[in-house]
């Protein structure tokens, strides 16, 4: 009970000192929250990202076009052997009539396929591999084994784009870890000089708690719930900028999404993510805290 009521005291005590200068306090808090959602915001960019391409298996089709002597029969035959393949998704066959069709339709030379014989467009199987099967090697084996079919003509895998579009995400992921590395330094370095200059201003108090028999963890103390609560303080004040910044550009985005026929709105940090920051700011402002109350702690002491 007595250890519990000290720190309830130091915590209280750590508190009060912070509300006594308002000021101060907002301002620190503040550099701590801008720095912490620099990198909250780049993931909510890069969640955003990921999810208006609609994930890259759902935009990697394998096209295997048959050859032009190929029965419809056999054609029907070879989707559903395509449908059973380990790593494929679905499949759907587009016959040469319905392609004919499709292109007497949109192509705009409709009269001049009249003057031929008959349909030199063969069937298509048009195959999307499973999520777990998108990768490059997978897709590059999926098109082997269709390219091996006697049946088959050419198989077209367009992935370049695919590809670039996972490049640039693996990208921004590796810069926001660096960032949020460069940010935690940042962040220790904020709340670290922050309670250095509160230690420097409290030395006479701290050295008449020592000449009466105080520790150094019982002085550490509240320096260090000083600490948590300033992390604290900031990574909530983070999580608001980004919450208001994705309710300040749902607006448009909704509109812009809907322009090219998408439902896609804009989606902020979840409640798992918020938690992680908040851990985040609370592991950092301790981690500071404790550095610096231990190094300068230790060089105080009672004058004779």
């Amino acid at each position: 009970m007595t250890w519990l009521i000290r720190h309830l005291q130091a915590l209280l005590g750590a508190l009060g000192r912070m509300v006594r200068q308002p000021l101060a306090t907002l301002l620190t808090v503040l550099v701590i929250a801008l720095a912490l959602a620099l990198p909250a915001g780049l993931w909510v960019v890069v969640s955003n990202a990921a999810a208006a391409t609609g994930g890259i298996a759902e935009a990697i089709e394998v096209t295997v076009y048959l050859k032009n002597d190929v029965a419809l029969a056999r054609a029907q035959q070879l989707a559903d052997n395509a449908r059973e393949r380990t790593g494929v998704e679905q499949v759907t066959l587009t016959t040469a009539e319905q392609a004919l069709a499709e292109f007497r339709e949109f192509s705009g030379f409709g009269a001049a396929l009249e003057s031929l014989d008959g349909n030199p467009l063969p069937h298509v199987l048009n195959v999307r591999p499973a999520r777990d099967a998108a990768g490059p090697l997978e897709v590059e084996a999926l098109k082997r084994y269709f390219a091996a079919w006697p049946e088959v003509e050419l198989v077209q895998v367009d992935t370049e784009w695919v590809q670039r579009l996972a490049a640039i995400l693996e990208l921004v992921r590796r810069a926001l870890g660096i960032a949020a590395l460069v940010v935690g330094v940042a962040v220790i370095a904020v709340i670290g000089n922050t309670i250095r200059l509160e230690i420097d201003s409290r030395r006479a108090e701290i050295e008449v708690i020592k000449l009466v028999g105080g520790s150094n963890a019982f002085v550490r103390r509240p320096f260090l719930y000083t600490g948590l609560f300033y992390g604290l303080a900031g990574a909530l004040l983070a999580w608001l900028i980004v919450t208001a910044a994705v309710l300040a550009l749902a607006g448009p985005v909704g509109a812009l999404a809907g322009l090219y026929g998408s439902r896609f709105g804009l989606v902020g940090l979840s409640l798992r993510e918020a938690g992680v920051l908040l851990a985040g700011g609370f592991g950092l402002g301790l981690i500071a805290a404790w550095i610096v109350a231990a190094r300068n702690l230790a060089r105080i002491e009672p004058r004779a």
